[in-house]
């Protein structure tokens, strides 16, 4: 009789259970949280327009007209290279052009007084006083000449060339500033060797400013391009409002995050690369 009691009161047991789970999965469902998603973010100020200043030759710096953290003007000097190199290698050019007017001219006159030999050779064969044999060398002498005065002709212009391309090499011994900017670093001191390829100075444009950040790819769906956001700038108290114009999709494969870039309204000038930023993103 004990037992039979013990199989009913279990039975009620599951019966009851079935029905407060049956309540909390069906008829009771939880609240939705319903609020818009806010993401906050950290960032760093950059430029958008970081120019590697370098020189076209190779030559010693005899100049150097900036230093770290000095704001330049477009077109002004930032650095000039010694020119004694390109000074040698425009009198080599003047030595090759006086070589070959001297040729020029030589050739001119040597074909000119065959010219006058032929003109007189040309009225004798015609009286038949010289051969033809004479006659036909002196008409070979003088188109060997005319090619001669024309290849001659030809070099000149050549070293004429040479001398415009050397003299060009002066216009980029002074390296000046493509835009406005501040210099970020400055590589080389005077007396020291610019190489080609090698930067010298960092110009940095303070006028195209972003921020740069980072998002996790679980965060990508509350972004796309074109969004507006928020900005901060701690250190300065500077507000303003910028929108989302990047979304580099190569991830860190380390960190598993993706960075973005934004634009934002540069209302005051004490803004400068490098500076903390907050992002608020709704």
């Amino acid at each position: 009789m004990n037992k039979v009691l013990s199989v009913v009161i279990l039975t009620l047991l599951i019966v009851s259970a079935e029905a407060v789970d049956m309540r909390v999965s069906g008829a009771v469902k939880p609240a939705v949280n319903t609020k818009e998603k806010i993401l906050y973010l950290t960032g760093s100020v950059i430029s958008d327009n970081q120019k590697m200043i370098t020189s076209r030759y190779m030559g010693y710096v005899k100049n150097m007209a900036v230093s770290d953290g000095d704001i330049v003007k477009k077109g002004q000097l930032l650095y000039e290279i010694d020119s004694k190199e390109i000074e040698s290698s425009e009198r080599q050019v003047d030595l090759a052009i006086s070589q070959a007017r001297l040729a020029l001219q030589m050739n001119k006159n040597q074909y000119n007084n065959v010219l006058t030999n032929l003109s007189r050779h040309e009225r004798l064969y015609k009286k038949n006083m010289v051969s033809k044999y004479e006659f036909e060398m002196l008409q070979l002498a003088a188109k060997n000449l005319k090619d001669m005065v024309e290849i001659s002709e030809q070099q000149v212009n050549q070293a004429l060339a040479k001398k415009d391309e050397v003299l060009n090499q002066y216009n980029y011994l002074k390296i000046l500033a493509p835009n406005d900017g501040v210099i970020v670093e400055k590589r080389l001191n005077e007396g020291e060797m610019a190489m080609p390829g090698m930067p010298a100075v960092i110009l940095t444009d303070l006028s195209r400013l972003k921020i740069v950040a980072e998002i996790s790819e679980t965060q990508l769906k509350y972004i796309h391009m074109g969004k507006k956001v928020m900005i901060e700038i701690p250190s300065i108290g500077f507000k303003t409002k910028g929108v989302i114009t990047s979304i580099i999709p190569s991830s860190n494969p380390m960190t598993h995050k993706f960075k973005i870039k934004i634009a934002f309204d540069l209302t005051v000038r004490s803004v400068y690369p490098g500076m903390y930023a907050k992002i608020l993103i709704k």
